[in-house]
C-alpha cells in the first residue's frame, strides 16, 4: 500500500467511525428526547445537540458517497457510452463538473465559516457555537472536492490508455 493509499484509508476509517457515532448520537438523543417528554412529561431540550450531531452526520454521508461513487447521478448517458475512454471521458466530464461545483460550496462555507469568527453566535439554550456545525459543512466542502479531484484524475489516466 502506497502512502497515498495509506492516507485515503485512514481517512475513509475516520468517516465510517465519525459516521457511526453521529448516527448512534442523534439516536440515542432522539430517543432520551420523546422518553423525557411523552413517558416522562418532562420538557428537557435535546434538539439543538440533535441538529448539531444530525448536520455532521449528514456532511459525513456525504464525504463517504462521494468516496464510493454513489452520490445521485443519472447514469442513462452513461449506460449508453461503449468504449472504454469514451465512458473515462464522460467520467472525466462528471468530475470536473463536481469540482466546479464543489469549489462554489467551499468558498460559499469559507465566507460562512469566517462571518462566524466575525460575529460567533451560539444557540439559544445550551449556548452551542455555530461555528461547529458550519465546520462540519466546510470539511464536507473539503472533502468532497478532493474525492472529485480523484476521480478527474482516475478518468483522465483511463482516457489515456490505448
Amino acid at each position: 500500500m502506497t502512502p497515498l493509499e495509506r492516507i485515503g484509508w485512514i481517512i475513509a476509517r475516520m468517516l465510517d467511525v465519525l459516521a457511526v457515532i453521529a448516527s448512534l448520537v442523534v439516536t440515542f438523543l432522539m430517543v432520551a428526547q420523546v422518553i423525557t417528554r411523552y413517558v416522562l412529561g418532562l420538557s428537557v431540550e435535546l434538539l439543538e445537540p440533535i441538529m448539531v450531531a444530525a448536520v455532521l452526520l449528514y456532511m459525513v454521508g456525504a464525504m463517504i458517497a462521494s468516496r464510493n461513487r454513489e452520490h445521485l447521478t443519472v447514469d442513462w448517458l452513461a449506460a449508453t457510452i461503449r468504449p472504454p475512454r469514451g465512458k473515462a471521458a464522460h467520467e472525466a466530464l462528471i468530475a470536473i463538473l463536481t469540482i466546479i461545483m464543489t469549489i462554489f460550496f467551499s468558498v460559499w462555507a469559507f465566507r460562512m465559516f469566517s462571518w462566524g469568527l466575525q460575529r460567533p453566535q451560539v444557540t439559544p439554550f445550551y449556548r452551542i457555537p455555530l461555528i461547529i456545525p458550519q465546520l462540519s459543512i466546510g470539511l464536507a466542502a473539503i472533502g468532497c472536492l478532493g474525492y472529485a479531484i480523484r476521480d478527474l484524475i482516475g478518468a483522465v489516466r483511463r482516457m489515456a490508455v490505448r
